[in-house]
């Protein structure tokens, strides 16, 4: 219930509050009957506080502080705390969009929100916005804030298609890059953490998003091979040990042992041994190891070792693992994961070679 607001059950009921006068005496006021809705009970205790609980504004500051939010990954929470600023933010003639009543929006209005961001040159950020209006006014519809979801019928913004998928020459030596630098003291001119060539090798040989790397634990290490668990609805599966394979692990293990200090407490569990950390000796979290990729891609392009449209990120090293796979398509879709089969199409950058229409 909403502070400041009592029930009176006599006379049918009634909702009221106490308003003071300019002597300071209280007095009661009736402010609803016994048919209003919980929501209407919330928007009158904003409104008497000041604040406007029919802008946009307050509605995404109310889904930001619910438990749905508070369930999210923290990744996404930091991408939700950003798009609720540009939001807030966003021009419009009536002026920026978190102080327009959230009642009145309507889908030709989102739409031309879409498209002017689209038309801006940003595709990609104009369907995040959308697919972030649009969840939380399903959570206000359903909640009973708003009457209505004006993202439902709108459409995306068409993205460019942009996939930087590296040379196998390219990604060789990127990988001889970030060996060498990682071995170079840390925090000097040129370095990088000494586990990033290791995170790309493992990348690249199983076919792993960036943070399936990060899953690697003890457990994973079986004898024939390395047990994947992939994410995102893939299938996991083991990938057989080779000789490249092995030495890479095997730089991992020992890039941990000298990372986590003496003192801290190894787990019993195999499970919670993971084969990556940070120098604290902690796993090593996804915006971490990002962070140090994107880092590394900079000082690559400042030393002219790459150019700009030369830059890849982890996640090109799975499409070149797949496209590298030896096999048919449906083999390559399963030393991947993909359940479907027209993932390969995202995936497999190889091209088929095949006999012409006739032997003459």
């Amino acid at each position: 219930m909403p502070r400041g607001i009592y029930w009176d059950r006599r006379w049918g009921g009634a909702w009221y509050v106490f308003d003071k006068d300019p002597s300071g005496k209280s007095s009661r006021k009736n402010v609803a009957t016994a048919k209003a809705l919980l929501s209407e009970l919330h928007a009158i205790a904003e409104k008497r506080r000041g604040v406007n609980s029919q802008s946009l504004a307050w509605l995404l500051d109310q889904f930001h502080h619910s438990h749905v939010f508070a369930d999210l990954a923290d990744s996404t929470q930091r991408k939700y705390d950003h798009l609720r600023f540009v939001c807030k933010e966003l021009k419009t003639k009536a002026g920026p969009l978190g102080e327009i009543d959230a009642q009145k929006l309507r889908p030709h209005n989102m739409q031309a929100f879409v498209d002017r961001i689209a038309e801006e040159g940003h595709p990609t950020k104009a369907n995040h916005v959308l697919r972030y209006l649009r969840r939380v006014f399903a959570w206000g519809v359903r909640r009973g804030h708003c009457a209505e979801n004006p993202c439902k019928g709108v459409a995306q913004a068409k993205e460019r298609k942009l996939r930087r998928v590296p040379s196998i020459e390219l990604m060789e030596r990127v990988i001889a890059h970030a060996r060498v630098s990682g071995s170079l003291q840390a925090h000097t001119e040129g370095s990088c953490p000494p586990y990033l060539w290791v995170v790309a090798e493992l990348a690249y040989l199983m076919r792993l998003r960036g943070i399936e790397v990060l899953d690697l634990s003890d457990a994973s290490e079986l004898r024939e091979g390395v047990r994947i668990v992939r994410r995102k609805g893939s299938r996991g599966n083991i990938t057989r040990w080779t000789p490249r394979l092995r030495s890479a692990w095997n730089a991992a293990v020992e890039y941990r042992r000298k990372a986590i200090p003496e003192a801290m407490p190894v787990p019993i569990d195999p499970a919670r041994r993971y084969l990556f950390v940070a120098q604290d000796g902690q796993r090593l979290s996804k915006s971490g190891l990002d962070s140090a990729w994107q880092r590394f891609m900079l000082s690559l392009v400042k030393s002219e070792v790459l150019t700009t449209e030369q830059r890849f990120g982890l996640h090109a090293l799975k499409h070149r693992g797949i496209t590298d796979t030896e096999g048919t398509r449906a083999e390559k879709q399963e030393a991947s994961g993909h359940k479907s089969a027209a993932m390969m199409d995202v995936y497999d950058h190889s091209v088929p070679v095949v006999n012409p229409a006739s032997s003459d």
